[in-house]
């Protein structure tokens, strides 16, 4: 059986799980219950912070069967899509990988098609500062005019290297490392779930190690149990 990491598995499926980035939780919550999502919105911060998660939490909540809402239930068959990465309506892109204009092209084209079974179309863009100028201009006039049912949400480790004008166009949020404290007690939690056996002091040198980062210290538990 194929082994899935510590990490995906608990990886966040509400806005609740989302740790250490209380204002931006609060802000997207908030932007659903008054229906005032943005049609961009662009998360900087160090790897393993919780970016995507939250790009991925947005859109749950966004597509949910029983939202829009804050608190998508995550048994729904859109929400489960999601999880599983097979919904039609969410689609990420790796700008590492995909960072020529002809991808952004690609994208144009398709951002104008209506959804598939969910409310909204939601774009998730990581690693957008590898995206070539040809192509940051080309994403600019996408969000300069974007459709009605589409939301972007782009995701970058390094902030200063996305032109001005995009940023311009995005709400910009910035996220911050957890403390030693909050990645020990989020290690604890998943340990006691998955029934190993840890002592504290073991699980605050794994947070320690993990540098802020939730990717990197879920991942290193994963190597020790």
């Amino acid at each position: 059986m194929k082994h899935t990491t510590l990490y995906r598995k608990w990886r966040p499926r509400a806005f609740s799980g989302i740790v250490g980035q209380e204002p931006v939780v609060r802000t997207l919550r908030r932007a659903i219950e008054t229906d005032r999502v943005s049609h961009a919105y662009l998360l900087s911060g160090p790897r393993g912070t919780g970016k995507t998660s939250t790009a991925k939490v947005l859109a749950m909540g966004l597509n949910c069967e029983n939202g829009p809402t804050p608190e998508p239930d995550g048994t729904c068959d859109s929400c489960r899509a999601i999880v599983n990465n097979s919904s039609l309506d969410v689609v990420e892109m790796d700008a590492a990988s995909n960072r020529g204009i002809d991808e952004i092209r690609d994208l144009r084209d398709r951002v104008n098609l209506s959804p598939v079974a969910g409310r909204m179309k939601v774009y998730i863009v990581d690693e957008v500062h590898m995206l070539t100028t040809e192509a940051f201009n080309a994403l600019l006039k996408i969000l300069e005019e974007p459709p009605e049912h589409v939301v972007f949400v782009l995701a970058t480790t390094e902030k200063h290297r996305v032109l001005p004008t995009i940023i311009s166009r995005c709400q910009s949020f910035d996220f911050r490392r957890p403390g030693v404290e909050t990645l020990a007690k989020k290690l604890s939690e998943i340990a006691q779930a998955e029934e190993i056996e840890a002592e504290p002091e073991a699980l605050t040198v794994i947070a320690r190690e993990g540098k802020g980062s939730f990717r990197d210290a879920e991942g290193l538990l994963d190597q020790l149990s």
